[in-house]
């Protein structure tokens, strides 16, 4: 359990097993590992992300982000890797054994993300936003694969993956559960051979010409809502307002003054063992 501190309990015990503080304002999200059953992960309010070892006393690392991270998961099928929805809007893998900077970002939504899932595959994982959407993200890759949303659903407080990976299930700030395909164009009736196999003959060929600008550009267009839209391109002049600015300081001061730091490292404030 989760508070000011964090405690282990037995479930045939009224007084907890270990506790663990690290002068932390409150705990907000923790997470057992699938692999390693004595590593929790902790999400605190103070934008740091914890790991206990429940074999220790002490807790064992922790860093802190620019902003402040309200869920996280692990990945079932590696365990190593975890992945945080911070309000950035942004989604950040890390690899537990070097903390340092982030192994991915993961952008797409505008606003925080408030629920985080993974797939029972390991392959992919989905998010929940307070910008009224559900968007699914590859677990190595930036942007999302797919984006749900409905005129009706508002902010989406918590998400999950149903265990054979084919249905996701939301639950929103409007009162109503929802389920979803986890791929849209996945037909629920049973299919005959020719279906089949043509269904894989068209996944087969939008893999192989993926990298063709036009059928890239295609594969990456989503309806969003035009509120979304504007906020996307609200931050998209932003971000390159503030590369510009950048590049034209890196110019006109002494060389090496300004080094380039890479934006995986520059959204970790610091780690602390």
């Amino acid at each position: 359990t989760s508070g000011a501190i964090v405690q282990v309990w037995d479930y045939e015990r009224s007084e907890p097993v270990t506790k663990y503080d690290w002068g932390m304002d409150a705990v907000n999200k923790l997470k057992w590992n699938p692999s390693e059953t004595n590593i929790i992960l902790a999400a605190a309010s103070d934008r740091s992300i914890c790991l206990y070892d429940i074999r220790g006393d002490t807790p064992l690392k922790r860093i802190f982000l620019k902003n402040k991270s309200s869920c996280l998961c692990w990945n079932p099928y590696e365990p190593i890797n975890f992945v945080v929805g911070n309000e950035d809007s942004n989604c950040y893998t890390f690899d537990m054994r070097k903390l340092d900077e982030a192994k991915m970002i993961h952008k797409d939504h505008v606003n925080a993300i408030l629920d985080i899932d993974f797939a029972p595959t390991g392959k992919e994982f989905v998010t929940g936003s307070f910008d009224k959407t559900i968007r699914i993200f590859p677990f190595n890759g930036g942007r999302s694969r797919e984006v749900y949303h409905t005129k009706r659903m508002q902010q989406v407080n918590s998400i999950c993956y149903s265990m054979d990976s084919k249905f996701i299930i939301s639950g929103s700030e409007d009162t109503n559960v929802r389920i979803w395909k986890s791929n849209a164009s996945y037909s629920l009736k049973p299919m005959l051979q020719k279906e089949k196999e043509k269904i894989a003959y068209s996944n087969r060929l939008k893999k192989k010409f993926a990298y063709n600008k036009e059928i890239k550009r295609i594969l990456r267009h989503k309806h969003v809502p035009k509120l979304i839209k504007k906020k996307q391109d609200i931050k998209h002049i932003q971000t390159e307002s503030r590369t510009r600015k950048e590049t034209n300081v890196r110019n006109n001061s002494k060389p090496g003054a300004l080094p380039y730091i890479p934006e995986r490292k520059k959204k970790v404030d610091g780690v602390e063992e």
